[in-house]
């Protein structure tokens, strides 16, 4: 006999000691919970990314290779082709963007999932074009129109294009980026 999921019990809406038996390792060890502010620049700054483009930056996690931030494509454009050697989850907040590998449009509150080992040209024909919440993992290659390697980001290089933008305009680094 098949049963239906019930959500969890929600009656409480207090601190609860679930007695977890590792907290003072979790206490010790763990960066915690944090909230970044992503609406404003008071946590993160947008950081130019080409003409076109900017990114805020929201965590680093050096030890996946993870890295997440918000992709603002200002106008039409495009992020040239690029390779993904990990995986790629992004919600599409504002606008729309396309892949001109791909039939479809993603719009506000759409899910693009990208697995490694495939390339895409990311564009948005929108009059505001977009914005991107995204979580990547793993190095990023980009390429020319001529499909020769123009550069390659991953962890490393986004915690550097974040701290150099801080130092060069007289911004502190913030820690709670730093997973």
């Amino acid at each position: 006999m098949a049963t239906s999921a019930k959500a969890p019990p929600s009656d409480v809406a207090e601190i609860v000691d679930v007695g977890f038996e590792y907290t003072h390792l979790v206490e010790r060890l763990s960066p915690g919970g944090r909230y970044i502010d992503a609406q404003s620049d008071v946590d993160s700054p947008w950081v130019p990314f080409g003409d076109n483009a900017a990114i805020k930056h929201l965590a680093f996690d050096v030890r996946q290779n993870l890295f997440s931030n918000i992709l603002w494509v200002k106008k039409p454009g495009a992020i040239g082709t690029h390779l993904h050697r990990g995986t790629i989850t992004m919600v599409c907040l504002e606008g729309s963007v396309r892949y001109l590998e791909y039939d479809w449009v993603a719009t506000p509150g759409g899910l693009i999932l990208e697995t490694p080992g495939e390339s895409h040209t990311l564009v948005t024909d929108h009059p505001d074009g977009c914005k991107l919440f995204g979580w990547m993992q793993g190095p990023i290659e980009f390429y020319n129109a001529d499909a020769s390697h123009a550069m390659t980001a991953d962890v490393w290089w986004y915690i550097d294009h974040y701290e150099s933008y801080c130092k060069e305009n007289g911004i502190a680094i913030n820690p709670k980026l730093y997973v």
